[in-house]
């Protein structure tokens, strides 16, 4: 939303009937170097006994009223900017599943420790040369399918999407024609089908991969042609390690409808 982190408390549940006390720590570590590099510092945190492991970070940080970026701003002629490939949720599925190994693990636990602090500062760099920038959101639980959907209903428009431009990691496709799919994925794809036109040549094998539910997801930008590829040409010099991409447009009719193409 165009907001710079300033301060960060530890949110843990822990379960320690069942895990070692170590475990606690090593989560402890890995928020901090996150909260590290974002450029926060760590002032505290809670934590509980529970039965399952849990922890989140609440947040404190500042943005100018001005400078606040919404999911209700796209405009017919924006295209959509995708920063992170998607197909976490079914890899995550498949890993559970014993069916990958622990390259696909190392794979995408890289991908979901990945800030979307570059592709923020690249927002930023644009805006400062007198682009506009008119929507973002991240893309979590609701799959891309979601907050698509949701970014088109609350500005008033449609969107469309080319399957073949939109980032995803290796072997995604595989489990899905395995029926490797997680129960979130079915429900996104279930609710947001309503709202769905697949006009693409291939099967429904992307619809389920739209639909997956995302960890610590990619941002999804709506902007001009021009600030987009400017978009892009900062987060490449910027050295942004994951695939991204412009997956489609922006495009006046009913709101919330996306169309695949």
């Amino acid at each position: 939303m165009g907001g710079k982190p300033l301060l960060a408390m530890n949110i843990l549940a822990c379960p320690i009937k069942t895990m070692e006390a170590s475990i606690f720590r090593d989560v402890i570590r890995g928020g901090l170097s996150k909260i590290e590099e974002a450029g926060a510092l760590l002032v505290g945190g809670h934590s509980v006994e529970d039965t399952e492991l849990k922890y989140g970070l609440s947040i404190t940080g500042v943005v100018h009223p001005d400078r606040v970026l919404l999911n209700s701003g796209a405009r017919a002629g924006d295209r959509l900017l995708l920063t992170k490939p998607l197909g976490t949720g079914i890899l995550s599925t498949a890993i559970k599943g014993n069916l990958a190994g622990s390259e696909v693990e190392e794979q995408i636990s890289e991908i979901m420790a990945t800030l979307n602090r570059l592709p923020a500062e690249a927002i930023n760099s644009a805006r400062d040369r007198d682009h506009q920038v008119h929507a973002c959101t991240d893309v979590t639980g609701f799959g891309l399918l979601g907050h698509l959907h949701e970014m088109t209903a609350a500005s008033g428009v449609s969107a469309r999407i080319y399957i073949d431009h939109i980032p995803l990691i290796p072997g995604c496709l595989e489990f899905v024609a395995m029926g490797i799919i997680p129960e979130g994925a079915y429900t996104n794809r279930k609710f947001y089908s309503q709202w769905l036109t697949n006009k693409s040549q291939g099967d429904d094998t992307m619809e389920m991969v739209l639909a997956d539910p995302q960890t610590s997801g990619g941002l999804l930008i709506a902007a001009p042609p021009e600030a987009a590829q400017v978009i892009l040409d900062k987060m490449k010099m910027l050295g942004y390690p994951l695939a991204c991409a412009d997956i489609g447009e922006i495009v006046g009719g009913k709101k919330g409808l996306i169309e695949l193409i």
